[in-house]
């Protein structure tokens, strides 16, 4: 995975005032934890909103190891984004955690699926679909795969890969079930006929309700007997 750098500023207060002001001016409210222990692990930091979509915008997205830097000094953070609070009406972010990690220990963290190939299924007129777009895995921060690559070419139709048939990458463990998790499938197509009544079924069945009903109203009429004329008073 292609190196990233963010560079961020410490800060010292701290407040609801200040930070609603911080994102008025385009920046981020976040901290820092690192491996020391208590309050000596949590760095209050600050990140400019159009710098932190550039770091995220690459091929580790939000997974992606970042070398970060405070205040332009020289030593680099290897970190992590642990947590982003967004703001659920403008859907931007308001708040970030990062994490800093050994780059000589296995960390958890999320990659792509990227599915290849033309399935024999969908040659054949099937339906490819994918179920799973990411999957978790342990590895060295500095292994981390851009993706997973997938090989969909041998399905067939009403076949389906899972994770237990994917070839393992060295150094890579999955950490989702491998027999449960499906990463495609080739469908039978839906035929027309079974999405669409049948031309003529509904109105047969409304013309010979209304024949009913008008056979009846004539058939009443016809029945009818006159009224006889009330008999004067002689």
């Amino acid at each position: 995975m292609a190196d990233v750098k963010l560079q961020v500023r410490s800060r010292e207060e701290r407040g609801g005032k200040l930070a609603r002001a911080m994102r008025a001016a385009g920046d981020i409210p976040g901290v820092l934890y690192t491996s020391k222990s208590g309050s000596e692990g949590a760095h209050a930091i600050t990140v400019g909103a159009r710098d932190l979509r550039t770091a995220v915008s690459g091929s580790g997205g939000t997974h992606a190891i970042i070398d970060l830097t405070i205040d332009g000094a020289g030593k680099t953070h290897p970190v992590v984004i642990k947590d982003m609070q967004l703001d659920p009406v403008r859907d931007r972010v308001i708040h970030i955690d990062f994490h800093e990690v050994r780059l000589d220990q296995p960390i958890n963290t999320v990659v792509r699926v990227h599915i290849e190939g033309i399935p024999h299924g969908v040659e054949m007129g099937g339906v490819l679909s994918q179920p799973t777009h990411e999957l978790n895995i342990s590895v060295l921060p500095t292994a981390i795969p851009e993706q997973i690559v997938v090989d969909v070419s041998e399905l067939e139709i009403g076949s389906s890969l899972r994770l237990v048939e994917v070839d393992g990458l060295e150094g890579v463990t999955f950490l989702d079930d491998p027999e449960s998790t499906v990463l495609a499938t080739v469908t039978a197509p839906i035929a027309e006929e079974e999405l669409e009544p049948e031309e003529g079924e509904e109105g047969v069945e409304g013309e010979e309700g209304a024949e009913g009903e008008e056979a009846g109203e004539g058939e009443a009429a016809d029945g009818e007997t006159p009224a006889e004329a009330p008999a004067g008073d002689e």
